[in-house]
């Protein structure tokens, strides 16, 4: 008897889900080609994608144009495997049973980084902290 492998729910959090949280969830989207399910939301959803962030993905061939910021429901969270929150604004209280991680993230603005090149550190942070959770979760 063969035993059927659970797809892993990986769910993104950040406060606004226009840049980190899609940042990930993009990244995580293009890395496991459908092996991983991704949802990504925000604590305090803002109006908008934040457009360096969605042009930092398409440098990479990935797009998420169609996306938009989206609050972070019940059945997202329950559904979700591993809870990953971003940076250090959004809030969220861990849920029994589930797995949270906390990525602070580089926050280059804080060195005086601006524009492009602010997202591209942050962009590339995040992706290598997608690569080893991607890993993590299917042995690849």
């Amino acid at each position: 008897m063969t035993e059927t492998m659970k797809t892993p729910n990986v769910l993104f959090i950040c406060s606004k889900n226009g840049g980190k949280s899609q940042l990930a969830a993009g990244l995580m989207n293009q890395l496991a080609h459908g092996t991983v399910t991704v949802h990504s939301a925000g604590t305090k959803p803002g109006e908008s994608l934040n457009h360096q962030a969605v042009d930092s993905l398409a440098e990479l061939g990935i797009d998420i144009t169609g996306e938009h910021p989206k609050p972070v429901s019940d059945d997202v969270l329950d559904a979700a495997d591993v809870v990953i929150v971003l940076g250090t604004e959004a809030r969220i209280e861990p849920r029994e049973g589930k797995r949270f991680e906390f990525w602070e993230t580089d926050e280059p603005s804080e060195r005086g980084i601006e524009g492009m090149e602010r997202m591209h550190l942050v962009r590339d942070d995040i992706k290598s902290r997608v690569q080893k959770l991607y890993a993590e979760l299917t042995g690849s």
